[in-house]
């Protein structure tokens, strides 16, 4: 049974063709990554993937079942996750109240949110989550307060409230220090260790390398290699599409 994949994806703006065709497979169980220079698709991709845009044509399959043009909320309640580039956190409330207040898309009905059905067991989910993260210490504090690397923890943290089995992360590392960069792909590779499923867009590239079994590049809204980190380095194409030849 296929676990998520994308067969000939494609996103035109008007006369722009952002994506041309892209296909390929993520396995259960995998960190892939997903690079290219700016301006190649990627979150382009991620978009259309979780239904922030709707596509031009191509499929999409979650466990074999086509998603394509599904809204966010309803990938969400099916268990995929996604990060964006700029965190999406609630600025003014604490740090146990955005993890509590992610939870509540995946919480059923109306009735189930207004009741507070199961209310203790989501602050013990958000409390052991936040210990993992490293951040349970910061629980009380404002999330506009938190430093840029630990707000992207708490990002992290709310999308795997609803315990999602496949995480898109959109540039986890973007901005964040070296330490906290570390601390981020220690959690990931922990959590693949559990058998989470992540497909990772990054700049990094030293990081992606390290991280991912697998790497799929784009170029100019095509995908021009795919394969294990190793190989990747050495593709004259992946090579002449970031400096040129």
């Amino acid at each position: 049974m296929s676990f998520f994949r994308i067969n000939n994806l494609k996103k035109s703006f008007y006369d722009l063709q952002a994506l041309a065709g892209v296909s390929f497979e993520v396995k259960e169980g995998e960190i892939l990554g997903l690079i290219g220079p700016n301006g190649s698709g990627k979150t382009t991709l991620f978009n259309c993937v979780t239904g922030m845009l709707k596509v031009s044509g191509g499929e999409v399959f979650f466990r074999s079942r086509e998603v394509t043009n599904y809204k966010p909320h309803s990938l969400y309640k099916l268990g995929v996750g996604r990060t964006f580039q700029l965190v999406q956190l609630f600025p003014e409330m604490t740090v146990m109240e955005n993890m509590l207040m992610a939870i509540q898309e995946s919480q059923g009905s109306i009735w189930t949110r207004l009741f507070s059905i199961g209310e203790e067991e989501n602050r013990r989910k958000a409390l052991e989550l936040l210990e993992f993260l490293d951040i349970l210490h910061l629980k009380d504090q404002i999330a506009e307060n938190l430093s840029y690397g630990q707000q992207k923890l708490l990002d992290l943290g709310m999308v795997l409230m609803s315990d999602p089995e496949l995480v898109l992360l959109d540039e986890p590392l973007a901005g964040v220090n070296p330490s906290l960069a570390n601390n981020i792909l220690k959690r990931i590779s922990e959590l693949n260790g559990r058998d989470k499923t992540f497909l990772i867009i990054e700049h990094n590239m030293e990081a992606v390398m390290d991280i991912a079994s697998r790497i799929v590049v784009l170029d100019h809204g095509e995908k021009i290699a795919q394969g294990r980190p190793e190989r990747i380095q050495e593709d004259e194409l992946v090579l002449e599409a970031y400096f040129g030849g």
